[in-house]
């Protein structure tokens, strides 16, 4: 056997890294471990400090206080960095928002999708709900109460383990072969008065059973929700200009786009500012808002609604079983899962059937603001004033002669004239609330065994994620409701009929019709019934599915001077499937004008399935002494978009025993997620950039050089190729002393091909290519920019439309602005355009991890002092909608640096640890603000001279107590010691970074084990 040599002791002990399927060589009387490692397939070969490999090991497990996998890989560097990673805190209740329920972690910033994950070495069923369109895998279905331990490999391993593994893989392995049995109880919850508390019960048993071991497992964990009026640090906005003009219907509704006047002398009305509109609110339950406009507003704050953490349950449940049969040994592993959630989002706008601003209301019901004598009055606007609507030929004077212009009110349900209306501006009481219901299993099973010196193993897996899902509270259907306002909704909830030769409405079964819906009326038990009866419960489920061969073969091949070469030969074949059904009213179709049927809500719908082979190779050889070559190649072929070969090349050298120099070059790719190939329309938007093209700028954007991000519907692409990507990893691994462990690894990636929409693209398209420009709706099955129909009236020189080949779309636009006089002189363009994914993005990552372990004995024990660092150097990604290229590093949720330093002390039976955790500064967003935003933040002196300012850098603190009984054992946790608030980060809505900081303050867990 080669030499052990005292970098690879002291690596193996600072990682504390263990087998990833451990058997036994018999050599003589000794037996002799032959191992696996996560980011190789040869077994039996040292291979320690060979590549930058982090591993979690259990004892850290249970000392980093985590009640669940993502807090178990929060704080680490590698997953931190850009929003890729995400928790429930982000989810939301709406199709644009990470699924509710959730988790997902991403290596270096590139994306979940970027992420292999891997359970004992082998795939898992991605969630049948995409964050976006990128499929991931839930990390929240993942029993931590099962994890033995975590192997992270952050560099592409494409050539070892396939599609996906781009920025690396995780590795979660079970525990197995476990002889004992022990029950642990767990609780945390913050030292504020909210109760934000968290509980946990999980119990592992192993015995021999039928001649082999039997390993079972079962857990429980509940938490509480946590919202942002839990804290004083987000119960309040954190710029009071960061208001939306539409207030809930309990706080009274804006009476929308009014003049405010009085009639002088004359006769003739005389504004409170000539030409300018206004909103009011007279029955707002709040303190009204002056605006930049100076008008006084029931303003909303979405804080008073926002959830920090989504209230979660989970319990599951699995057991791991291996016995010998003669020579050859089978192992299986099975667990399940179940998940329960809710996601919440702010309470849905109240629009108008085709989703514009104001919708109407009868003019009857102003009556509620009339007084004993009949006169209005509008007691929470200055007295010398009354609202006026404008657009209409009528006025209703009052004693005093203010006045209220109305307007004329057709229904939008049935198409008639029912008197005078007033526009409204409001959006419903109930925040959006969906329940998700979410469960998984995996089942592995197989057989390995040894020919002469070769390992061999097989095996089967099965793995199954499905989701349902349900909204219960804050969605209406807009149909229901604009029938209550226009007097058609009948008492059963279903929409009257109208019979246009008698001008009379009808219900059905008995049912009365009702009267007219009031948005201005305030605590009135009927009219909120009527309300309730346009509430709609949207449904959604999703089911993925992954069936799996493999073989693998692993051994020696021939002796050289300097040792064997060893070689790891395989096969895989693999099905995949994911469906993704919404309920009908949740969906955006061509026949209903691509409006999905209840208001702020929709979801995408998919299905797609591939069958996948893959054959790899690798290969071990020291071509020196000191020289080791790791080399690896693997072929995959897909059904869709066809085969993609990815080799890997690493060197390690050993100048000497203390030193390991490595390096490794590899290329990897991950395949179009299958919602990318298959879903058929979602609701979401896309930006485009009018910098990027003048012409585009010309015509879309008046010649300005800003981003947009208009409504679109997202088309699934079959023939989307795989995204590529070049790896390259340099480092040194340094043990001076068996105590000690010193690893410096710099790491870059270049990838290529990134599936997403081109909305700029799209544009300059259309200035050559009139099938992708429509009058009106994009027709069901093709792409393009839909155009107000007005424009289609309109032609250029030589009399074609814009929907003609040949059309000179600038003259049709002059043409269209002399004749119609658009507001900003842009051509107008519909709600809904439809777009395909493409394979039209890149981006490049470049940075260092730095780590330092050392020990050494004091008082008695063993004292540790760890300290990670990750470096970003560079993230550069092209703009969405362009290709320019921006540089992220140091800007919204792109730290530059991210560390760790922990010191820590053990002795047989006491554990204590004190962990500083330090994220860096950046530049807040203050590009996503608006007008009155910026003015506040001058008002404060928060900005630099150029318009910029820094989010401060945090650093928190996590102290941890452990003890060891006989028996027993107890651990406390306490993270964000000193109760630090986040920094203030006046570009997020939430007014903190949800991603790289949290606002839950002190907190701790307390945990306690009894072995039998």
């Amino acid at each position: 056997m080669r030499k052990i040599s005292v970098l690879a002791t002291a690596i193996a002990s600072a990682l504390v890294s263990g087998s990833l399927f451990a058997d036994e060589q018999t050599i003589g009387e000794a037996k002799v471990e032959r191992i696996e490692v996560t980011g190789s397939r040869i077994r039996g070969v040292d291979l320690e400090g060979t590549q930058p490999l982090v591993v979690i090991s259990n004892e850290d497990i249970k000392n980093s206080g985590a009640s669940d996998i993502y807090e178990l890989l929060r704080d680490l560097g590698q997953v931190r960095g850009g929003s890729g990673t995400f928790s429930t805190s982000e989810s939301g209740a709406t199709s644009t928002s990470t699924p509710g329920g959730q988790a997902a972690a991403s290596l270096r910033g590139l994306g979940p999708a970027s992420t292999l994950t891997l359970i004992n070495g082998r795939r898992v069923a991605a969630s049948s709900f995409a964050a976006g369109t990128q499929n991931f895998v839930d990390i929240n279905s993942i029993p931590l109460a099962a994890i033995e331990r975590v192997e992270i490999l952050a560099t592409g391993a494409s050539a070892i383990y396939g599609a996906d593994a781009v920025a690396g893989v995780i590795n979660y392995i079970l525990k197995s072969d476990y002889d004992g049995a022990e029950l642990n109880l767990s609780y945390g919850n913050s030292t504020a008065s909210s109760n934000d508390g968290r509980a946990n019960v999980n119990f592992v048993i192993g015995r021999q059973v039928a001649g082999g071991n039997l390993t079972v497992f079962a857990d429980y964990f509940d938490r509480k929700m946590l919202t942002a009026q839990d804290r004083s640090f987000t119960r309040d906005p954190a710029l009071v200009s960061n208001y939306s003009y539409l207030p809930k219907l309990q706080d009274g509704a804006n009476i929308y786009y009014t003049y405010i006047g009085r009639i002088g002398p004359g006769g003739y009305f005389q504004p409170r500012g000539a030409g300018d509109q206004y909103e009011v609110n007279p029955r707002c339950s709040n303190e009204l808002t002056e605006t930049e406009l100076d008008e006084l507003i029931c303003a909303y704050y979405p804080n008073q609604d926002d959830v920090l953490t989504s209230p979660f349950k989970s319990a599951s449940a699995g057991f791991m079983f291996n016995v010998e049969l003669g020579k050859v040994r089978w192992s299986t592993d099975f667990f399940f899962s179940e998940t329960k959630s809710s996601a919440f989002s702010s309470p849905a706008p109240i629009d108008q059937v085709n989703d514009a601003e104001g919708p109407m209301a009868h003019l009857s019901t102003l009556d509620i603001f009339r007084d004993t004598n009949g006169a209005f009055f509008m007691p929470a606007i200055n007295p010398d004033f009354l609202a006026g609507v404008a657009g209409a030929p009528k006025y209703i004077a009052t004693e005093d002669f203010d006045l209220v212009w109305d307007d004329f009110f057709d229904t939008p349900i049935h198409d008639r004239w029912v008197g005078y209306g007033l526009g409204f501006d409001a959006r419903f009481n109930d925040p959006r609330t969906i329940d998700i219901k979410s469960r998984s299993f995996r089942l592995v099973s197989g057989l390995q065994g040894e020919v002469g010196h070769w390992d061999w193993e097989t095996a089967l897996t099965y793995s199954r994620s499905s989701s349902n899902q349900e909204a219960s509270r804050g969605i209406y259907n807009r149909y229901k409701l604009h029938a209550a306002l226009g007097g058609e909704l009948c008492s059963d909830g279903q929409i009257s009929s109208y019979n246009a030769d008698t001008d009379t409405m009808s219900c059905s079964g008995g049912a009365e019709l009702l009267g007219y819906f009031n948005p201005f009326l305030v605590g009135d038990a009927t009219n909120d019934a009527q309300l309730a009866l346009a509430q709609e419960v949207p449904t959604r489920k999703g089911l993925s599915t992954v069936l799996g061969w493999d073989a693998r073969f692993s051994g020696e091949l021939f002796e050289v001077q300097h040792g064997f070469v060893s070689a790891a030969l395989g096969l895989e074949l693999r099905r995949e499937k994911i469906t993704d059904t919404p309920s009908l009213n949740a969906r955006a179709r061509f026949e209903n004008d691509y409006l999905v049927d209840v208001f702020g809500f929709g979801s995408s719908l998919s299905a797609a399935s591939r069958n996948q082979a893959a054959a790899f190779a690798e290969i071990y050889a020291p071509l020196a002494e000191r020289v080791e070559l790791l080399a690896a190649g693997r072929y995959d072929h897909y059904n869709d978009f066809g085969g993609t070969f990815n080799p890997k090349v690493g060197l390690t050298w050993r100048p000497v025993d203390e030193l390991i120099l490595r390096g490794s070059w590899a290329t990897s790719f991950r395949a179009p997620s299958l919602t990318q190939a298959g879903v058929q329309l979602r609701t979401t938007t896309a930006t485009y950039d009018c910098s990027a093209n003048q012409t585009v700028s010309d015509l879309y954007c008046d010649g300005q050089n800003f981003s947009s991000s208009p409504n679109v519907l997202e088309l699934g692409n079959p023939d989307l190729q795989a995204e590529t990507s070049e790896s390259i990893s340099l480092g040194l691994a340094w043990s001076p002393s068996r105590d000690t462990t010193i690893t410096v690894d710099y790491w870059q990636f270049d990838h290529k091909r990134l599936v997403d929409t081109d909305m700029t693209a799209m544009l300059a398209r259309t200035i050559t290519d009139a099938s992708v420009r429509h009058c009106g709706l994009v027709p069901q099955g093709q792409t393009g920019i839909a155009y107000t129909p007005s424009v289609c009236n309109v032609t250029d020189g030589s009399g074609l439309r814009i929907d003609q080949q040949g059309a000179s779309l600038s003259e049709i636009l002059a043409a269209f602005i002399e004749a119609v006089e658009p507001r900003d002189n842009v051509l107008p363009l519909m709600r809904d355009h439809v777009i395909q994914l493409e394979n039209v993005g890149k981006q490049e990552v470049k940075g260092l991890d730095i780590s330092f372990k050392h020990t050494l004995d004091f008082a008695g024990g063993r004292l540790g002092l760890d300290i990670d660092w990750t470096n970003y150097l560079s993230f550069k990604r092209n703009k969405a909608g362009s290709d320019e290229i921006e540089s992220l590093v140091g800007t919204y949720r792109y730290p530059r640096n991210i560390g760790s330093a922990r010191v820590s002390w053990r002795n047989d039976d006491l554990f204590l640890g004190l962990t500083a955790l330090y994220t860096s500064s950046y530049q807040d967003d203050i590009g996503r603000l608006s007008r009155r935003n910026i003015w506040e933040l001058e008002d404060l002196g928060e900005l630099d001279a150029d318009g910029n300012r820094q989010v401060a850098s945090w650093t928190t603190l996590r102290a941890s107590v452990g003890y060891d009984f006989d028996n027993a054992a107890i651990n406390l946790s306490i993270d964000n010691l000193l109760d630090r608030d986040p920094p203030r980060v006046f570009g997020s809505s939430r007014g903190f970074d949800s991603i790289n900081h949290n606002a839950m303050g002190r907190s701790y867990r307390l945990s306690f084990t009894y072995f039998f």
